[in-house]
This record gives C-alpha cells, sequence and structure tokens, in this order.
C-alpha cells in the first residue's frame, strides 16, 4: 500500500455500507474526521432513504473518481404502486389515491409487470431526473429549489437499463388507509445517472396507478460489488446517531450524523491504494522510466489509447499510479490526470 513513509497511506479507495437516515456527504464528513483529512470525497449520491455501497476516496483518489462514477452500478429496490408521494420515494407525503386505482392494481399481475418493463423500461430510454435530484439548475440543487416550493423543469437524459428484473410481487392492504397496492421487490442494472425513484414513478405513470421506492439499496458500483465477499469484507459500516448543535440563527437543530464502526486505522487497513483501485476500474498499461518522467512533465506519449488508461510506473510488485492517459488530439496518448509519487 502507498504510504506516506510514516506507514500510512496517504491516498486510497473505502468502501462504505451506507446506512439510512444519512446523507452521502455525512458519509464523507465521517471519513473526513476520522481520517483527519480535508480531501475526501464519493463516487455517486445516495439518497438518504437508500443503504449500500458508497466508494470514497481521499487524497490523490479523489481524481479517480470521476472515472469510477461513470461505471454502471446494480440496485435492489422495492416499489410500491399503487399510491405517489411528493418525493417519488418514502419520505415525501403521500399524494392522492388515483380514481380506480383499486382495481387497477388487483388487475396486475407479476407477467403482466415484467412485461411491462421489458418493453418500456429496459435498453436506451429517455428519462426526466427527479425534481429531488442533485441536478444543479441555474447554480442551486434541484432539489433545495423543489423544498422551497419552486417548480423544477429537468430536461430528459439518455440512460441505459441494462437489466431489470422483478425479484418478488406481493399485493398489500395499508390498514390505515385501506389502500390496495402492489409492492414489487426488483434488481436493476444501469448506466450512471439513472435515478430509481424516477423509474417507480414512470412504472407508476405506465400502469396509472401512481408510484413511489419503499427501500433502495445499492449493491455494485462498476467492479466495486457488496456480493463479493473479498470486496464486502473491506466495506465499512456505521451507526446513525443524533446530533444536536446551534445554527446560524442561534436555534437548537436536531439532525442525524453518521458515525463509524471502526478507528482510524482500521479504515486505512480496509483501503485500496492507488494502483489497486486503478486496475480495477480502468484498463491499465506499464510505463519505462523515461515515459514516466515525461507524463509527470504532462508530455504526449507515442502509446495507442483509446479510452481512460492508467499508467502505471516502478518495478513489478511495488508499481505505483502513474497518471490517467486519454487520446491525444493527433493521436497518441496524453495524461488528463498526474498521481505524484507518495513514498
Amino acid at each position: 500500500m502507498i504510504d506516506s513513509g510514516h506507514g500510512e497511506p496517504t491516498s486510497g479507495i473505502i468502501l462504505v455500507d451506507k446506512p439510512s437516515g444519512v446523507t452521502s456527504h455525512d458519509v464523507v464528513a465521517a471519513v473526513r474526521s476520522s481520517l483527519g483529512m480535508r480531501r475526501v470525497g464519493h463516487a455517486g449520491t445516495l439518497d438518504p432513504m437508500a443503504t449500500g455501497l458508497l466508494v470514497i476516496g481521499f487524497g490523490q483518489a479523489t481524481r479517480l473518481l470521476t472515472v469510477i462514477v461513470g461505471h454502471d452500478k446494480t440496485y435492489r429496490a422495492t416499489m410500491r404502486l399503487g399510491l405517489g408521494t411528493t418525493t417519488d420515494d418514502a419520505d415525501g407525503d403521500l399524494l392522492p389515491v388515483r380514481p380506480g386505482a383499486a382495481p387497477r392494481a388487483d388487475e396486475l399481475t407479476a407477467h403482466g409487470l415484467q412485461g411491462l418493463i421489458d418493453r418500456c423500461f429496459t435498453g436506451w430510454i429517455d428519462q426526466v431526473p427527479d425534481a429531488f435530484s442533485a441536478i444543479k439548475v441555474k447554480g442551486r440543487r434541484a432539489y433545495d429549489l423543489a423544498r422551497a416550493g419552486q417548480e423544477v423543469r429537468l430536461e430528459p437524459r439518455r440512460i441505459r437499463i441494462a437489466s431489470f428484473h422483478l425479484l418478488d410481487f406481493r399485493r398489500v392492504v395499508l390498514s390505515d388507509e385501506d389502500i390496495r397496492v402492489v409492492d414489487a421487490d426488483v434488481e436493476v442494472t444501469c448506466s450512471s445517472g439513472t435515478y430509481i425513484r424516477a423509474l417507480a414513478r414512470d412504472l407508476g405513470e405506465q400502469l396509472d396507478l401512481g408510484g413511489h421506492l419503499t427501500a433502495l439499496r445499492r449493491i455494485r458500483v462498476g467492479p466495486f460489488d457488496l456480493e463479493n465477499p473479498d470486496l464486502a469484507s473491506k466495506a465499512l459500516s456505521g451507526q446513525v446517531v443524533p446530533n444536536t448543535y446551534r445554527n446560524r440563527q442561534g436555534q437548537t437543530v436536531v439532525r442525524s450524523r453518521m458515525v463509524l464502526d471502526c478507528d482510524r486505522q482500521g479504515m486505512l487497513d480496509a483501503s485500496l491504494d492507488l494502483a489497486q483501485a486503478a486496475r480495477m476500474t480502468m484498463p491499465v498499461m506499464s510505463l519505462d522510466a523515461d515515459q514516466a518522467a515525461r507524463v509527470a512533465n504532462g508530455g504526449f506519449l507515442d502509446l495507442p489509447v483509446v479510452r481512460p488508461t492508467a499508467a502505471l510506473a516502478g518495478p513489478a510488485g511495488k508499481q505505483r499510479l502513474a497518471a490517467i492517459l486519454v487520446p491525444g488530439p493527433r493521436g497518441g496518448a496524453k495524461p488528463d490526470v498526474v498521481f505524484h509519487p507518495e513514498d
């Protein structure tokens, strides 16, 4: 593992299994506090309600996150068909039941639902992101505008649903309201930028039932898979605890924060170094000493590169990540990101 000369890594990738009830920023804050460093980021936001894999980078590894975030992802979710909410998930307020929704829900079958998914929600589709997404609109997050009561209009985006499978199909009667709904457990593998909440919303629209998420868990981001035992053993967990503080207006505020289940050393021991993470996320090539020196100074190389490629330098067994190479404007390869030696 690359270290600072004191036996501790200064850059790396950490896998966190996020609990429900905290934001992705809360997880970053917990890691930042435990490591005692400010340079920490994540590869892809998870909603507060959601659980599962959050890929965290610290030190120079934050520069790898732009590559990692572009990988496809796999989610498991429960979509409740028969009711919509203001946020398209369980954190929002319930919308009125649509006229005639109950008999339509009763007529829906697992076979019919999977057929609709296969016809309309698999392959390349256009999706309007959720109004409560983190997308910026004129410099402000969409969810901030939506929570302030402002109308948010987002343009459709082209996304790819590689697979969308129904795992379970249950008829449920919500006793408090005597509302008949269908709970569909699904597994979705999709391109970066896909909103699972929006899939639930749009599936409900197609059925004229309304729909929202009641549970969401991310199990994979590219090569980082919580169902891989070796990687799952490295994933850090944490607890959600109340945090009381005074805001700038002098008001007492209570909100949730995350406390990691391991100490700083445990976190460092579980981290992947830059070379390990790069090998997992993109093609790699080895540079000789002259090539490594040229790349370190921003020089181009006469090497065949067709997409972002990790350039490793140093002797076998001790290679370090020197740069991420991309195709040059006239052929060859140019360094898009340069990584400085840390040992």
